[in-house]
């Protein structure tokens, strides 16, 4: 039996225009033979039976792959298993997700009828204020984080000149040429969105492992400034023109580019580290990206740097601590709901959605 390392990516992030989802990018529906779409309300279970499929799939030998909640990593949000073109999905607020072929493709499941209902009554008043207050918290974060991405922004604007972007990019095409030549097979790559990290109420978190179990071979970019994306995207063009599927990482502070970029089949990570951050590994190669900018603009702009990183760091800060508030919220929710769901129906449920899964081999 073939044992899959575990593979864990986040399909939505804390940014600073507010929740920004990548669920589109879960699985195709067109290629798809099964979504499962989950709907239900805090502590009816959705996390628990994702967990229960998602143990007995990797029992079974197939393929796994974990979307943790951005909210709260310790939970998942859905479950990809790409041998079998099927997945699960909670599909409530704030990552919505409809069916584009129902019944065809995509099948509702209604973990509602989890609640023992009538118990719940008794604690309306509890329930309604909890969730008044955790959604002012979320809302705090975003403030927090968009102000920091302004500052962050002023100072990638500064630094990133047209001469440095030129560098980065023959940088970049010489990498192509030294790693990742034209596939043989021909054609052209797929290229698969999952974000490596996020801003949780944990901290700023990136899942290397989840890199390292399907890499073995590792770029760091060692990056101060937010330049990574002008080399990123370079490599992700060209791989994917080569015929090289890719998995493409955006960066939560800015979805609109790229903080990592993963070849599995070439066993090959180009992976960015900051303030803060360390490589679990020793990369075969060390990029520092600042190296590439403007030494004297960098000289100049010292001070003006330094004070930025520091602002923007404290209002990061500022944005965890409110969702470490949201979170003790949701835990406080979750206390209210838990006596009152019926976890054997859960238990129920995971069992025939996984026999139904199973039977698709």
């Amino acid at each position: 039996m073939t044992v899959f390392p575990t593979i864990q990516y986040f399909l939505g992030a804390n940014a600073p225009t507010g929740f920004y989802s990548l669920y589109p990018e879960l699985l195709l529906p067109e290629r798809a033979r099964a979504i499962y779409i989950l709907k239900g309300g805090p502590g009816c279970g959705k996390s628990t039976l994702m967990r229960r499929i998602g143990a007995r799939m990797e029992a079974e030998g197939l393929e796994t792959e974990y979307i943790l909640c951005s909210g709260d990593p310790a939970s998942l949000d859905a479950l990809v298993l790409p041998e079998l073109r099927a997945a699960l999905v909670d599909g409530t607020a704030p990552h919505v997700v409809e069916p584009k072929y129902p019944g065809v493709v995509e099948r509702y499941v209604n973990m509602g009828d989890c609640y023992r209902t009538e118990e719940l009554q008794d604690w309306r008043e509890e329930i309604v204020a909890c969730m008044a207050g955790y959604k002012g918290c979320y809302q705090r974060a975003y403030r927090c984080l968009g102000a920091a991405a302004d500052i962050l922004e002023d100072v990638r604007s500064t630094l990133l000149t047209q001469a440095l972007s030129d560098k980065l990019a023959k940088r970049a095409r010489g990498i192509l040429a030294r790693e990742l030549r034209r596939k043989p097979s021909g054609g052209v790559g797929a290229v698969k969105q999952r974000f490596l990290g996020a801003v949780t109420h944990q901290g700023v978190l990136c899942l290397y492992g989840t890199a390292l179990a399907q890499c073995e071979r590792v770029y760091e970019l060692s990056d101060q400034y937010g330049l990574g994306h002008e080399m990123l995207i370079h490599i992700l063009t060209g791989a994917a023109e080569r015929g090289w599927d890719v998995v493409a990482c955006p960066d939560p502070m800015a979805p609109d580019r790229l903080a990592h970029l993963l070849v599995p089949e070439q066993s090959l990570a180009f992976l960015t580290t900051g303030p803060g951050q360390t490589l679990p590994c020793t990369p075969e190669r060390r990029l520092r990206l600042d190296a590439a900018a403007d030494s004297e603009l960098l000289r100049r702009s010292r001070a003006r740097f330094r004070f930025t990183k520091k602002v923007s760091a404290a209002l990061v800060d500022e944005a965890v601590d409110s969702l470490a508030q949201a979170k003790a919220m949701h835990d406080e929710l979750e206390a209210l709901y838990n006596p009152h769901v019926d976890f054997d129906l859960v238990e129920e449920m995971a069992q025939d959605i996984g026999t139904q899964l199973l039977s698709m081999r």
